[in-house]
């Protein structure tokens, strides 16, 4: 999210900004504090998510809310940026998802894009959260704030499962690159996050 939080310091303000696969609104909370004159749309097909969102980020009035997968948002040429963080390895046909956030975009908007690449090594994370946890919190801390974390330990689970089972996409860093420009993208900036588990493109559509 710091990442997030330098790259929104690079650009014009937005007039329309999409979260795609939005979740609780951890970049659109970012996005509204940065552009507060922007139009923020939050997509998220979760209700329960959703709900969490507008409680969480009830102090901005300058965002949207949709409850609807990608496929199915109308919008065409819209967005001057498109957020789509740790989505789009979980929507069916991803690499055509890539052309449905284009077609969003309008020509020279910016993508944010962050997707899970590699098959998630649990334990890894696991190790490294906790090392980080308690250099920060202290042991009691670090085993508290497991405790209160313990679902998305199980979500970690349940993503490497369907990865296993082929039902999530999963992506080198050339393949998604390859995947991203098939769909009339150019790349500014690409770089491997998440214990290199992940990719981060940060695009513009082109003209």
């Amino acid at each position: 999210m710091q990442g997030f939080e330098d790259f929104v310091t690079t650009i014009e303000p937005p007039s329309v900004i999409y979260d795609i696969g939005g979740g609780t609104g951890n970049y659109t909370q970012i996005a509204a504090k940065a552009f507060p004159d922007s139009e923020i749309r939050l997509i998220e097909p979760d209700p329960e998510m959703i709900r969490a969102a507008q409680s969480k980020l009830s102090a901005h009035k300058n965002i949207i809310y949709y409850n609807l997968d990608l496929q199915d948002v109308s919008a065409t040429g819209a967005a001057d940026l498109v957020i789509c963080v740790h989505a789009l390895y979980a929507m069916p046909d991803s690499a055509r998802r890539l052309h449905d956030l284009r077609r969003i975009l309008r020509p020279g908007g910016y993508l944010y894009l962050i997707d899970l690449g590699r098959h998630m090594d649990v334990a890894d994370w696991r190790s490294y959260l906790f090392t980080e946890l308690k250099r920060k919190h202290g042991l009691i801390g670090a085993l508290k704030i497991f405790w209160q974390g313990r679902q998305v330990a199980k979500q970690n689970k349940a993503i490497y499962e369907a990865q296993m089972k082929g039902s999530y996409w999963t992506h080198t860093e050339e393949e998604i690159a390859s995947a991203v420009t098939a769909a009339e993208f150019d790349i500014i900036r690409q770089e491997a996050v998440y214990r290199d588990q992940s990719d981060l493109l940060v695009c513009r559509a082109k003209v």
